[in-house]
């Protein structure tokens, strides 16, 4: 397995290029573990010892296709018995993924600091007749620490970190799409069939007045007396 061997291998550095090792090194146990969970078919949501999700066809989509997120969430559904498909009934659409990124700390020496990252990912569900029924987002936390002694750990700790990141972002959404039950969803799609109508009935009404003001109005005809 080569991929231990590159875990396992520790540079000759500095104090703090050797505390940032060790963590890194932590990190990578921790993402290999997550990875393993994450691809099993027996894949379970936080705290429920389930896979069951009610939206059994699912049209996934997003602003970047081919983006590791989305990839990754197909899997998840596709493995915990979700049919993914173009057309499906309900649409999830990922319309935008944004990553904050602020400094939390430094070090006395100027050379290492710590990082706070915020990633939070925005999501719709489309229902029948392509309407919006769900407008929301999820959002993750990590930190990191930039070693300037160990430039080539700490870049390494910010990836794992990130995916880290992703793969909870992940969980939240799954965990998100467990909680609409058929009851939810008809509630959903007829508030949003009652909207539609609504709207359409306010357009309908300010066609027609637009109609009337711009038809020329004629004066009542006068009939002469004898």
């Amino acid at each position: 397995m080569p991929g231990v061997e590159h875990i396992f291998r520790v540079r000759h550095v500095g104090p703090n290029g050797f505390k940032g090792s060790i963590k890194m090194i932590k990190r990578n146990l921790l993402v290999m573990g997550l990875a393993v969970l994450l691809s099993a078919c027996g894949f379970q949501l936080r705290g429920t010892g389930t896979t069951e999700l009610a939206l059994k066809e699912l049209d996934v989509s997003a602003r970047n296709a081919y983006g590791e997120t989305v990839t990754q969430l197909t899997r998840l559904l596709t493995s915990s018995g979700v049919k993914v498909y173009t057309g499906a009934p309900y649409k999830l659409i990922l319309t935008n993924e944004a990553e904050n990124q602020r400094t939390a700390s430094y070090s006395g020496s100027g050379r290492s600091a710590e990082y706070q990252l915020t990633t939070t990912l925005n999501y719709e569900i489309h229902g029948d007749r392509d309407r919006l029924l769900l407008d929301s987002k999820v959002t993750a936390d990590r930190s990191y620490v930039h070693d300037g002694n160990n430039l080539t750990g700490s870049d390494q700790e910010a990836a794992q970190v990130r995916q880290e990141m992703r793969n909870d972002l992940i969980q939240k959404l799954i965990a998100r799409l467990q909680q609409l039950t058929p009851a939810r969803l008809e509630e959903l799609q007829a508030k949003a069939d009652a909207v539609a109508k609504a709207e359409a009935e306010a357009d309908a009404l300010e066609a027609a007045q637009r109609i009337r003001d711009a038809t020329p109005q004629q004066s009542p005809v006068e009939i002469p007396t004898r």
